[in-house]
């Protein structure tokens, strides 16, 4: 068992609470950003790998200067932003796995929610195809499907740089510095092992709302993800194997969606 946390000396503590602002903030503005774009032609990763590598650059250097300004204010060490690499080659094989498990529990909770509904005759098989159908995440809008078909370097800059970096790094090391705000200025609250899983439940909530744009199976979605990969950090006391599994799953989704939005749209009634 881990040690609780010891709490941040007073004269300190001004600066974790602007480390926590910045970082809480952050996935809250950038989703209400999404607002103004929303009728916007195009992707947000656009039609071009180089357009792609743009919007990527963007994105992180946003990012990378709210982090820096919140590290710059708390100074958090490695081990606040869980930074370590440990136990070896075991975070691959770790992270592969736990991609696999993540989106076998996904559907596995899809299917027993939709399923207890139908049981208890809330809804019915067809009110739950059409609320998918009309709730479903707007992917048209994140990367352009037929440019996977056909733009070899656009689909495998989506399956590195976009799934590993720009989604599965950057969101850790988000996760990382919240988990750390909340652990430093609440060492009594979210020291503790359980305290920790509960900051992370309370950290999916935030980036869940972020992704309110996108609809309520987005957000659901989204905040179950990221609870499942919060634990991970948790567990491992590190962001790696989570990254590698946020990563994998990313990459598996976006190899498979062109194929997933051809069988949609052959189910499609005419």
């Amino acid at each position: 068992m881990e040690p609780p946390c010891a709490a941040v000396s007073s004269p300190k503590r001004w600066r974790w609470w602007i480390h926590l602002a910045l970082i809480a903030v952050y996935p809250l503005v950038i989703g209400m950003a999404g607002w103004g774009q929303t009728g916007l032609p195009g992707p947000a990763l656009t039609h071009s790998a180089k357009g792609l590598l743009l919007a990527c650059g963007r994105e992180l250097s946003v990012f990378g200067i709210v982090f820096g300004l919140a590290w710059l204010a708390s100074r958090a060490s490695r081990e606040d932003l869980l930074w370590r690499w440990r136990g070896g080659i075991w975070p691959v094989p770790l992270g592969i796995g736990y991609s696999i498990a993540i989106r076998l529990a996904l559907g596995i909770i899809v299917l027993s929610v939709a399923g207890a509904l139908i049981a208890i005759r809330l809804t019915t098989v067809q009110d739950l195809e059409d609320f998918m159908t009309e709730n479903r995440p707007d992917v048209e809008a994140l990367v352009d499907v037929s440019a996977l078909r056909r733009d070899p370097l656009y689909l495998w800059l989506n399956l590195t740089l976009v799934s590993f970096v720009v989604a599965g790094l950057r969101e850790k090391l988000w996760r990382a510095a919240f988990l750390a705000g909340l652990r430093t200025l609440w060492p009594r609250c979210f020291g503790s092992r359980g305290g920790q899983i509960a900051a992370v439940a309370l950290g999916a909530v935030v980036f869940g709302f972020g992704h309110i744009v996108q609809g309520p199976v987005a957000v659901c979605a989204t905040g179950l993800l990221g609870f499942g990969l919060g634990v991970i950090m948790v567990l491992h006391r590190s962001i790696w194997p989570a990254v590698i599994a946020h990563g994998m799953f990313d990459a598996t989704s976006l190899a498979l969606l062109p194929w997933v939005m051809d069988l949609l749209q052959r189910l499609r009634p005419a």
